[in-house]
């Protein structure tokens, strides 16, 4: 599905994004600050050109501890300049200071209480260079900021929590429905030269063709995911068993993608009126994430208007708060053609998920843009601060009007820019 723009009135300026990792900053902004006391040594770390996994691996094999000792708030771009703050326990500030690796920068270092945990991050704060573009037209994107920063920015979960090949969804669909044979011909068949390099393309063709063996031949040490699905496949012919071998993490990934997409298309069907509320909305308090719900419009209208509160979609899942009316009305028409329902979230022997409400809209701040030239060529650099979750690429789609911003190379390397999201309390 091609999502539509908030602002479609405005032309775009094209170009492209992530041309080399300099192009492309982003700095965490911590939810809290270290206490200079504890068993733990939070630091802030500097990566250029490697993903977040690559680096803790790095940083534990320097310091010789076990990367279970290592805690993150969010995963970070590979192809980019990143700032992020780690925990790290059983080592102390000077060893952390003293770290000399290649392509990361230890910027300070302070004890800590406790591990840092998935999504304890308030933002995101990011500069990026669009190239390939007319520098002069960097007049045409402030008609566009100004009305984003009106209505908000739509919260559409960006193309990297789809994964390289853009099937992530149809991964977790077939996981909740509970059909391990679709699953594994997605996997491991259907093969598609966009994304495929040479090998790996004949190694699907193989699949598809049911020449197992030589599929598994073909298929390079790249891809150990895929191996170790068909190496299960072969070794014992049941298709569950070998969905089963594949790490739990990667199946939630997958489901989250399934929940993704359908987030997507309700706040695509909402996008004309997203700075609205109706009667029946359950709207999220920007403040503290608590949900209520919408009963009398012409009273929380204008808190919508103040951007105290915005409409929720759903991250459907079997514990998910609903809401009514119209608004229950549009999400259950979007599931019902996506054939799902929140009961298949909660299947026995199936991967399951509670669900959760997200915001629709989000508002970017301290947004700054600059024309420039560098060896490289002209560029126009937007800067902006998210809060967790949102997705800077939504809003460089937004401004570029395109939707092919990320490189067949960024796809081999592609990170979620967040935590996965986290369930708020209603209230």
């Amino acid at each position: 599905m091609t999502l539509p723009f908030l602002t479609p009135h405005f032309p775009g300026v094209g170009g492209s994004i992530k041309q080399r990792p300099e192009d492309f900053f982003v700095e965490e902004i911590p939810l809290y600050e270290p206490s200079g006391e504890g068993e733990h040594v939070y630091c802030q770390v500097q990566k250029i050109g490697m993903t977040t996994f690559d680096m803790i691996d790095a940083v534990g094999k320097a310091l010789r501890i076990p990367e279970r000792n290592i805690g993150y708030a969010g995963l970070k771009d590979a192809r980019a300049v990143t700032r992020q703050v780690i925990s790290i326990f059983d080592t102390t500030e000077e060893q952390v200071k003293a770290l000399k690796v290649p392509n990361i920068e230890i910027l300070w270092a302070e004890r800590h209480l406790n591990k840092l945990r998935m999504g304890h991050l308030k933002g995101n704060r990011f500069a990026i260079k669009i190239r390939d573009v007319n520098a002069t037209d960097v007049v045409k994107l402030r008609p566009m900021l100004d009305e984003i920063e009106k209505r908000g920015m739509p919260n559409y979960f960006g193309e990297q929590r789809f994964g390289r090949r853009g099937d992530n969804d149809i991964l977790g669909a077939c996981l909740v429905r509970g059909r391990p044979e679709e699953l594994l011909a997605r996997l491991l068949g259907t093969p598609n030269p966009a994304v495929d390099l040479n090998d790996e393309h004949q190694a699907r063709h193989l699949f598809d063709a049911g020449r197992v063996e030589e599929a598994m031949h073909h298929f390079p040490r790249r891809c150990g995911l895929e191996r170790r699905a068909l190496a299960r496949l072969m070794k014992t012919g049941k298709p569950g068993l070998a969905v089963k071998s594949i790490d739990e993490k990667l199946r939630k990934l997958w489901v989250s993608a399934l929940q993704s997409k359908l987030f997507n298309e309700v706040v695509a069907k909402r996008i004309e009126s997203l700075d609205k509320v109706i009667a029946g909305d359950l709207a999220m308090k920007h403040e503290n994430g608590a949900c209520f719900l919408v009963e009398d419009v012409a009273v929380d209208q204008p808190r919508a208007d103040a951007f105290e509160i915005s409409p929720t979609g759903p991250l459907v899942g079997y514990r998910m708060s609903h809401p009514t009316g119209e608004s229950a009305k549009v999400e259950e028409a979007i599931f019902k053609a996506n054939g799902l329902t929140p009961g298949h979230f909660k299947q026995e022997g199936r991967d399951r998920a509670k669900g959760a409400r997200r915001a629709m809209r989000v508002k970017p701040a301290d947004i700054a843009i600059a024309a420039g030239g560098d060896d490289h060529g002209p560029h126009i650099t937007v800067a902006f601060t998210l809060p967790s979750g949102s997705y800077a690429t939504v809003l460089l789609r937004e401004l570029m009007k395109g939707d092919e911003l990320t490189s067949k190379e960024d796809h081999q390397q592609m990170e979620d820019e967040s935590a996965l999201p986290v369930e708020s309390e209603d209230q």
